[in-house]
């Protein structure tokens, strides 16, 4: 029987790449998005697509029954991917800032991951992956309400990998380093929004530093990969009688989980604040 997959934030970036690349894989792939638009635009391009915004709790219970409607109740795998970025220094960040970040990139995971566990442990079998970063194994300046979320979601994860052992669930962690996508052009309007960096003490850093990063495309960051290579490691992590409980992709991430592991914090820091 062909496989099952619901997918988030499938509207650019990892999660578009994923949810066509299973969908020539032979799975039935389930891509939503937090706008009907892109959804619209999804369905076009041969998907069957719908919506689902973390934000909205009813959108996620709905997303959910409409996927086990069209199944007749099973669902072999979930893909948690739609995340985003609030870029700026954390004494600037406002916590209603973290808060609505943790409400996305975090607590809307765990809401869909236990609605989704029943319908697994019914059927005796599933596979959730949740789609981590480099930053959720090391720090970056500017980037601690995303470095949070996903240092949270790392914790989460492995616990719940833990906890499901024996059940047939098995739980796994994707760690992407720089992934081409529109995260950066996404994270800009986050920027102005939360960040009032005019008056910061930090204002001729933003000026100079952060502001250009985010507004001026400077081509592709030191080891990018595309969307593909992320694609690629998620169908092992599917496919794989024994999949591993992390995966790796890009050079960035391996460098940074070696360093990680062999470095002081002290040291590490000095690598980090040059980065």
């Amino acid at each position: 029987m062909q496989k099952s997959i619901l997918i988030t934030g499938c509207a650019s970036g990892i999660g578009y790449d994923a949810a066509h690349g299973l969908a020539k894989h032979g799975w039935r792939v389930f891509a939503t998005c937090r706008q009907e638009a892109d959804c619209e635009r999804l369905r076009a391009e041969g998907l069957e697509s719908f919506r689902l915004d973390y934000d909205d709790e009813d959108s996620v219970r709905e997303a959910l029954a409409e996927c086990l409607s069209r199944t007749g109740g099973t669902l072999d795998a979930l893909y948690n991917n739609g995340a985003y970025a609030i870029p700026g220094a954390v004494e600037d960040l406002p916590t209603d800032a973290l808060r609505a970040i943790f409400n996305t990139n975090l607590f809307g995971y765990h809401d869909l991951i236990r609605r989704v566990i029943p319908v697994m442990r019914a059927q005796g079998h599933g596979r959730i992956i949740n789609c981590s970063s480099v930053l959720g194994l090391v720090a970056a300046r500017y980037r601690g309400a995303y470095n949070a979320t996903k240092f949270a979601m790392e914790g989460l994860t492995d616990t719940l990998r833990i906890e499901m052992k024996g059940t047939g669930i098995e739980v796994i962690l994707l760690e992407p380093g720089p992934i081409t996508s529109r995260i950066r052009q996404n994270a800009a309007p986050q920027f102005e929004r939360w960040i009032d960096w005019e008056n910061s003490p930090r204002a001729e850093q933003y000026r100079h530093g952060l502001r250009k990063r985010l507004y001026e495309d400077k081509g592709k960051d030191t080891f990018e990969l595309p969307a593909a290579a992320v694609t690629k490691k998620l169908l092992h992590a599917l496919e794989s009688p024994k999949p591993k409980p992390r995966y790796y992709v890009t050079t960035a991430t391996y460098i940074m989980g070696t360093l990680k592991r062999l470095l002081s914090t002290r040291l590490l820091d000095r690598i980090l604040i040059k980065s």
